[in-house]
Order: C-alpha cells, then sequence, then structure tokens
C-alpha cells in the first residue's frame, strides 16, 4: 500500500510539473497596434522595426528586446519572452508559415521602400546602379525575381544569367545579412533570396562578377561606408536618418512593417 501511495504521489507530482510547464508562456495580449503601450517587443537590431517600437519605448513604457537576427527574436516570443515581435511583412510571412502557433496582425506600420545603400558620394556606381534597376524594372526581371519567392510562382522560375554574359570590370562586393527570408537567407551554404537575385541581374547588366560577404544587419552601412564592401542590399529601407551617412539608390520594392504574435 505504501509503494502505491508513493507512486501515485510521483505520478501527480509530474503532472504538476508538467501542467506547469505547458503554463510557462503567458496568452497572446496583442491584438493590435493599440495594445503595444507597456508591452515587451522583440526586434532585430538596427532595422525599421527597431526604429518603430522605439518610439514605444520612449513614449509609452514598452520594453524593446533587440535580437541580431529576426530568427531569434521569433523564438522569444514563441517562448513567451517577449510579447510580439516588430519585423517586415514577407520575413514575417516566412516565419509565420513555418510556425502555426503564430500569426500576423491586420494592423502595419507606414510603407517604406527598399534601395541599395552605396558609399556616400560614389555617385558613379549610384548612377550605374539606377540604370540597371530602371531596365530590370522595365523588362520585368525585377518582378519576375520576386516572384519566385513570394506567391503562387515561387519556385517556378529562377534568375538564369543571360548566355554570353562578360565580367570585364572585376568584382563588387555586397554586404548584406542572410538572416530574411525571402530577401537574403541560407540555402546550403549559399546565399540566396529576392535582394541576392536581383544584385545578381545588376552586376550581370554591369559586367562585374558578384560576391556577397555575411555580416549583422547593422554592420552593414559602416562595411559600405569604410570600404569594406561596394554595397550594401537586405531590405534596407530609405530613412532620412540613414542619408546622412549612405547614399541610396532608387527604390526597387516597397513594403511595411508588422506586428507578429502568438496565436493563443
Amino acid at each position: 500500500m505504501k509503494k502505491k501511495l508513493i507512486s501515485l504521489l510521483l505520478v501527480s507530482a509530474m503532472a504538476a510539473a508538467t501542467a506547469g510547464c505547458g503554463s510557462s508562456v503567458p496568452a497572446n495580449s496583442v491584438n493590435s497596434r493599440d495594445d503595444l503601450p507597456g508591452k515587451k517587443i522583440g526586434v532585430q537590431l538596427g532595422t525599421t522595426g527597431d526604429s518603430d517600437a522605439t518610439e514605444y519605448e520612449k513614449n509609452d513604457g514598452s520594453t524593446v528586446e533587440r535580437y541580431n537576427k529576426g530568427a531569434d527574436a521569433i523564438q522569444a516570443l514563441k517562448t513567451g519572452k517577449i510579447d510580439c515581435v516588430i519585423i517586415d511583412q514577407q520575413p514575417a510571412e516566412a516565419f509565420v508559415e513555418k510556425n502555426d502557433d503564430l500569426k500576423i496582425l491586420s494592423d502595419t506600420f507606414d510603407p517604406e521602400e527598399y534601395a541599395i545603400c552605396i558609399a556616400k558620394g560614389n555617385s558613379e556606381l549610384t548612377d550605374k546602379f539606377n540604370s540597371a534597376i530602371e531596365e530590370l524594372q522595365k523588362d520585368g526581371t525585377i518582378d519576375s525575381i520576386t516572384s519566385n519567392y513570394i506567391g503562387d510562382e515561387a519556385g517556378k522560375h529562377p534568375y538564369e544569367t543571360p548566355d554570353g554574359t562578360e565580367y570585364p570590370n572585376g568584382t563588387l562586393t555586397m554586404a548584406t545579412n542572410a538572416q530574411f527570408e525571402p530577401y537574403e537567407y541560407y540555402d546550403g551554404d549559399q546565399i540566396v533570396g529576392i535582394d541576392a537575385d536581383i544584385a545578381k541581374a545588376i552586376c550581370d547588366k554591369l559586367g562585374y562578377e558578384l560576391k556577397i560577404e555575411d555580416m549583422e544587419f547593422d554592420a552593414i552601412i559602416a562595411a559600405v561606408s569604410s570600404g569594406k564592401a561596394d554595397f550594401g542590399a537586405a531590405g534596407i529601407t530609405v530613412t532620412e536618418d540613414r542619408k546622412k551617412n549612405i547614399d541610396f539608390t532608387d527604390t526597387y520594392t516597397k513594403a511595411c512593417q508588422v506586428i507578429v504574435v502568438r496565436n493563443k
């Protein structure tokens, strides 16, 4: 009888412990932008989402947790360490597609423009890139690249270098942060994505080989400014603050920030 009682107590203790673990992740408390004041907001360091969240940190008593990778912010959300994540829409959709316990709220932030950053004053390279971007927009290449990663046509028409392309002008190094699917991410040991393909198409048109260097997002502008990289592409939003330190090409796509929360 004593052994049986001990067994029952052990079973009860294990069940209680299991229940306690299951309840460690709090219920979702963010259902719109109106709920952000006072909440713990996760962002990727140095991004537009970081800037948006900082306003809540300054004015509304929110706490902002900054991560080097968007994936780390998403994991913190899943485990209950933060209440939500503010991040670009397309990466948010990629994360939610892989995590059925997460969702994107219908509220969005102001539309923003993505462009390629080039060292301040390097007008020659900026002009070349702008001409290439204009041509690639007109002939549908940029739309084709984008739809190969987003939507119903995903994976159906990967970018291919045109036959006969030559590279007499040397190599250009692109700085990126390959943690931003579908714009740039790893497929095995290769960096792929919308930005990687657009950069390749630009370099093909201008006669340059392309080299891609992966680094933290907030190191990209410094790398380009110092000459460590020739240009940066990583879903970089054009802002007046960034324009003080770097030049931007013409816009190649538009996006917005969204809020990711737990389903329950």
